[in-house]
């Protein structure tokens, strides 16, 4: 099935705001998030929003997993931090 039309939104951990700064990344659909992936997705947010946290980056991991970023597993979390230390 593909999710081409689906709003970003309808994705776990992906409000309006989140959908609208994909959007000017150039990031609007969730196959494209997908295949951008959690930490290339997050560098071009960085692009247009210094203040871009490691909760959002969780949250795209999530939203690419379907799953709520607060239940990423240890390892992939920790990863993801290693990631956010290296270029924050």
């Amino acid at each position: 099935m593909t999710t081409q039309n689906i709003n970003l939104s309808t994705l776990p951990n992906i409000g309006k705001t989140l959908a609208e700064k994909l959007k000017v990344v150039g990031i609007n659909t969730p196959d494209l998030l997908r295949s951008t992936g959690s930490e290339d997705a997050f560098i071009k947010l960085k692009t247009v929003d210094q203040e871009t946290c490691i909760n959002m980056l969780y949250a795209l991991e999530g939203a690419i997993q379907g799953i709520r970023w607060h239940d990423l597993d240890r390892k992939r979390k920790s990863e993801l931090k290693d990631f956010f230390d290296q270029i924050k």
